[in-house]
């Protein structure tokens, strides 16, 4: 009991109690993206004593994350140190009794099993929809409950899945009666490239990014402690500006043998069927991006998004952007059907980043 003592205030909730904490001790996250969500998340995870981390993320630490991104400081920047392995040092420091994982990579369908096995909850620190919806397919395949959430602007997003076992054939889970919907059965399929503000185009208020980072690591701590009958089933949003808190119960979103993932055990994004194909151009240091599926996008609109990052222009045929990236110069082309070239990297990784920070998809 003595190595629980850090954790007394936390084991005085009969929510939690020693053997819940004993189960945290016990247990291992899987954090997706070290950004403004994650970093929060994974640091609340740690504090709460979760026994094994595992922190992913492809980026560096850029100026412009310290605003809110909570584990980082200026130090790390000067180095130009990986957030997660910056996420990993910080964290060791805070709690120095708990493994945690470091991995730079880029989460996709070839290596997002191993990355997230013997995971007991899967949390989203995510920018953008391509990737929950690959870590649907993973929770539903493996029965590892997942723990969406997103943020942008003033206003965000939560919601807690845990996944039927049908029609996967997994072994039953403790939490098996309270399961609910999966993620595509509560958005069958994500916006078109650039339909989505981002905090690159939109903005991003801190404090609304910490609100809904600690509501996933409540429902994470809920899982991870056994306490299903806890958990949430609504779609939570909250808009901090405007004081607006909304729940929308999703229980009803599950129809037996309905959604392509959980109902009929179709796993098409884990398969790589949706995922946006990767090209790098011979000779151009350029990276060309086509979206999962081709869907119409808003020129216009997305223009004067990226007005602020740089010179853009556009017509009916492509949109041209001039951006100061973080990694550089960038020159961004985008087409009516969501395809983009980006010139001033020939790193597919950096490419898919940079399509994400703008278009959201």
């Amino acid at each position: 009991m003595s190595d629980l003592a850090r954790y007394h205030r936390q084991m005085l909730l009969p929510q939690i109690g020693p053997d819940g904490q004993k189960r945290l001790a016990a247990s291992h996250a899987a954090v997706i993206g070290c950004g403004a969500l994650g970093a929060c998340l994974a640091d609340m995870l740690a504090r709460a004593g979760v026994g094994r981390l595992t922190l992913i993320d492809r980026d560096l630490i850029e100026l412009t994350n310290l605003q809110r991104q909570v584990l980082y400081d200026e130090q790390d920047l000067a180095d130009g140190l990986p957030k997660a392995e910056a996420a990993r040092r910080r964290l060791s420091r805070v709690n120095s009794t708990i493994r945690i994982d470091a991995v730079v990579d880029d989460v996709n369908p070839s290596n997002v099993e191993r990355l997230t096995s013997n995971a007991d909850v899967i949390v989203d620190g995510l920018d953008n929809f391509e990737t929950r919806y690959l870590l649907n397919d993973v929770s539903v395949k493996h029965g590892i409950p997942y723990v969406y959430g997103g943020a942008v602007a003033t206003h965000g997003m939560t919601a807690t899945f845990l996944p039927h076992a049908s029609p996967a054939g997994r072994p039953s889970r403790d939490w098996d009666a309270h399961a609910g919907p999966c993620l595509r059965c509560v958005f069958d399929a994500a916006p078109p490239a650039g339909a989505s503000q981002t905090c690159d185009t939109a903005g991003v208020l801190g404090p609304m990014v910490g609100i809904i980072a600690n509501w996933q690591a409540v429902e994470a701590i809920k899982i991870l402690a056994g306490r299903y009958d806890a958990v949430s089933h609504d779609l939570t949003t909250i808009d901090v500006w405007r004081g607006e808190h909304q729940r929308l119960n999703i229980n009803g979103a599950y129809q037996p043998g309905q959604c392509a993932c959980c109902g009929q055990g179709r796993f098409e994004h884990l398969a790589g069927e949706f995922s946006g194909a990767t090209a790098s151009l011979c000779g151009r240091e350029a990276v060309q991006i086509m979206p999962r599926a081709a869907a119409a996008t808003d020129l216009a609109s997305l223009a004067t998004r990226l007005k602020s990052h740089g010179h853009v222009e556009w017509n009916r045929y492509l949109l041209r952007a001039q951006l100061n990236d973080a990694f550089g110069p960038i020159e961004l082309t985008v087409f009516p059907n969501g395809r983009a070239i980006i010139k001033g990297t020939s790193r597919p990784d950096i490419a898919r980043g940079i399509y994400a920070k703008y278009l959201g998809a």
